[in-house]
């Protein structure tokens, strides 16, 4: 096993180093010299002999609700340079509940817009992208066609460089440079920037690995319809293109300026969306991998595929090497990745912007790859258990939702897909840790044995998991913290603030969390999870119950956990109304396994936040 996980660790941290550093230092070295940009011919606006040579192109706008940049789009291509009888724009409003079709019909008719050949169809029913632009290609008889977003500016000479480099039989694609009006943050912009210099290496081994949405060009012939669920359409168009043999050109003289600012939430969305849509064009593209598409196929592996499964392969990576931290090189690994991570975090959760660049950089990328592990497993789960949209009938108490466990509370909002996959991180994590641990027990021991007599280790019986039938005890296991017959006269009490009841070293290790390393046997046994509401002691449970509405209801379906929502936001119960306090929490967590991509973002959340406790020593 331990040789197993080393090679595994290796591989992946040598992935993760060849993706970011090796594969663009190679690409660079492969590509040599920039190949230069070609040269349209000079029109400025005015007809040529040569108009006659130019291929008919038809430029198609998909627009949903897109009011505030629908008149600067429809502006903007009337002032393309291109022969007007040999241009034809659609633009195609899906459905759009805004005044984007109004207002895109009074710019049409516009003085400065007379001389362009537009058609708006205006769509009553919200469809998506992808089923539009199926019904589009149906009615496109020019022989190429652009693709662009409403909100994209287009240089002014695009549609010309563009059937330059369709003069080349060869070309099937032909992609412009993407740049942001405004950037959401200093590690966008550098994103960009890093995406730019990468296509072109790519372009010039081959072809450059899928297009952008703002614009890009096709021939129409080579144009075949999407399937309906088609997530990332602006990759498969041109990657299905290159798979029948064709060239996709990186062009950094067609520019594309993107109006729309980037705000947090829409860009969170579309970064989940985008890591959807990289597992889905992976397992549908993957012919593409095959050595016959030589240089295609390892761009296609050493950008876009890897850029898949880097949230896993940093996952493994942080796991494996937590594993091999006994060894000093692998400690060292763990702690910087550890680091990394935590900074990034705190950085997130207080909205602060660091005046250091690179980590600025760094940031960008770790939040970039945790949407995306988020948009991949939101797919795999839609891929297993269908989604199906709930129907509201009015406002609806929670808790009394939470309360009709027996009516099947259970499979509502604890679904298997999210069942299978907790307790498979919960046998992993607790693997990790208590292997990072292991060293640090023996001194625990040695210290509690020289504190006070006693055993090392304190059972205590706690209440576990409810379902409709049954509930469950069992014995959690401690390290001692407490004189040894602490509660013999005073029975069950909650521990107070300098408790005469703790020892020297048990006050130390409440602090710091470490008495409850050995409950991590109870998570692999599955008596706990990681993550859950506390496990409450039955001397507690009827009054408890009692005087709490709904204390009963916060283990219905959901395994107990070492740390959860509740002890990383308050800490421990030292009344009642302490315990009063946590039941929203237990209950808003329960509310967090109704998807795995919830789930999955509560808990690391939760990891990491009782790291932080346990370093700052806000144990009790």
């Amino acid at each position: 096993m331990f040789s197993f996980i080393l090679v595994v660790t290796i591989i992946s941290f040598f992935l993760i180093v060849y993706h970011h550093l090796l594969y663009p230092l190679l690409l660079r070295f492969i590509k040599g010299h920039s190949e230069k940009s070609v040269q349209p011919m000079k029109r400025r606006y005015q007809t040529s002999s040569m108009d006659s040579e130019l291929p008919t192109i038809t430029v198609v706008v998909p627009a949903y609700n897109e009011a505030e940049y629908i008149a600067d789009k429809i502006q903007n291509l009337a002032i393309m340079d291109y022969p007007t009888d040999k241009l034809k724009c659609i633009i195609a409003c899906d459905g759009c509940t805004d005044r984007t079709y109004d207002i895109a019909m009074h710019t049409a008719n516009l003085p400065e817009c007379q001389d362009l050949s537009i058609e708006i169809r205006n769509y009553s029913e919200n469809r998506g992208k992808v089923a539009v632009l199926n019904e589009l290609m149906l009615d496109v008889n020019t022989e190429l066609v652009a693709l662009s977003d409403t909100s994209a500016i287009l240089s002014w000479d695009a549609l010309l460089v563009c059937a330059e480099h369709f003069k080349d039989k060869r070309v099937g694609v032909v992609n412009g440079e993407y740049r942001l009006l405004k950037p959401g943050s200093e590690g966008e912009e550098k994103y960009w920037d890093y995406q730019k210099k990468i296509k072109l290496c790519e372009a010039s081994m081959g072809s450059s690995i899928g297009s952008h949405g703002a614009f890009y060009m096709v021939r129409a012939a080579l144009m075949e319809c999407l399937p309906s669920d088609t997530i990332n359409d602006d990759f498969v168009i041109p990657m299905r293109i290159v798979g029948l043999g064709y060239k996709a050109v990186y062009e950094p003289e067609i520019r594309s300026l993107e109006l729309d600012e980037t705000s947090q939430d829409l860009e969170e969305g579309r970064r989940q969306r985008i890591g959807a849509g990289n597992i889905q064009q992976l397992l549908r593209l993957k012919h593409l991998l095959l050595p016959r598409y030589k240089g295609v196929a390892f761009n296609f592996f050493s950008g876009k595929a890897l850029r898949t499964v880097m949230p896993f392969v940093l996952l493994v990576s942080l796991i494996g090497s937590a594993y091999l931290s006994t060894q000093f090189l692998f400690l060292v690994l763990f702690l910087s990745q550890l680091a990394v991570y935590g900074g990034c975090y705190m950085v997130h959760m207080r909205k602060v912007t660091i005046k250091f660049r690179l980590f600025n950089y760094i940031y960008y990328i770790v939040q970039g790859y945790t949407l995306s592990l988020l948009g991949m497993l939101r797919y795999i789960k839609t891929c297993i258990i269908p989604f199906r949209k709930a129907e509201s009938n009015g406002p609806t108490n929670i808790f009394k939702v939470l309360r009709s466990n027996c009516s099947g509370f259970l499979f509502r909002y604890n679904p298997s897909a999210v069942r299978i996959l907790k307790r498979l991180f919960d046998i992993f994590f607790s693997l990790v840790l208590g292997s990072v641990a292991l060293p640090l027990i023996p001194f625990i021991i040695i210290a509690i044995k020289l504190d006070s007599k006693g055993p090392i280790f304190y059972s205590q019986t706690r209440i576990g998991y409810a379902s409709k039938h049954k509930t469950l005890l069992f014995d959690m296991i401690k390290f001692r913290t407490m004189y040894q017959n602490a509660e013999k006269n005073s029975g069950a009490v909650w521990a107070t603030k300098n408790d005469s009841r703790i020892t020297t070293i048990g006050s130390v290790l409440r602090k710091i969390r470490f008495d409850e390393i050995p409950q991590l046997y109870n998570v692999l046994v599955g008596d706990m999870s990681l993550v859950g509401p506390r496990p409450e002691r039955p001397g507690f449970y009827s009054k408890l119950e009692s005087e709490i509405p709904y204390f009963a209801d916060r283990t219905y379906g959901v395994m107990p956990g070492i740390t959860g929502l509740a002890q990383v936001n308050q800490g421990y119960d030292t009344s009642i109304d302490d315990v009063r306090s946590k039941v929203g929490f237990d209950h808003s967590y329960a509310l967090s396994l109704m998807s795995v991509s919830s789930w999955l973002k509560n808990d690391i959340s939760i990891l990491f936040k009782t790291i932080f406790v346990m370093l700052l020593g806000r144990g009790q």
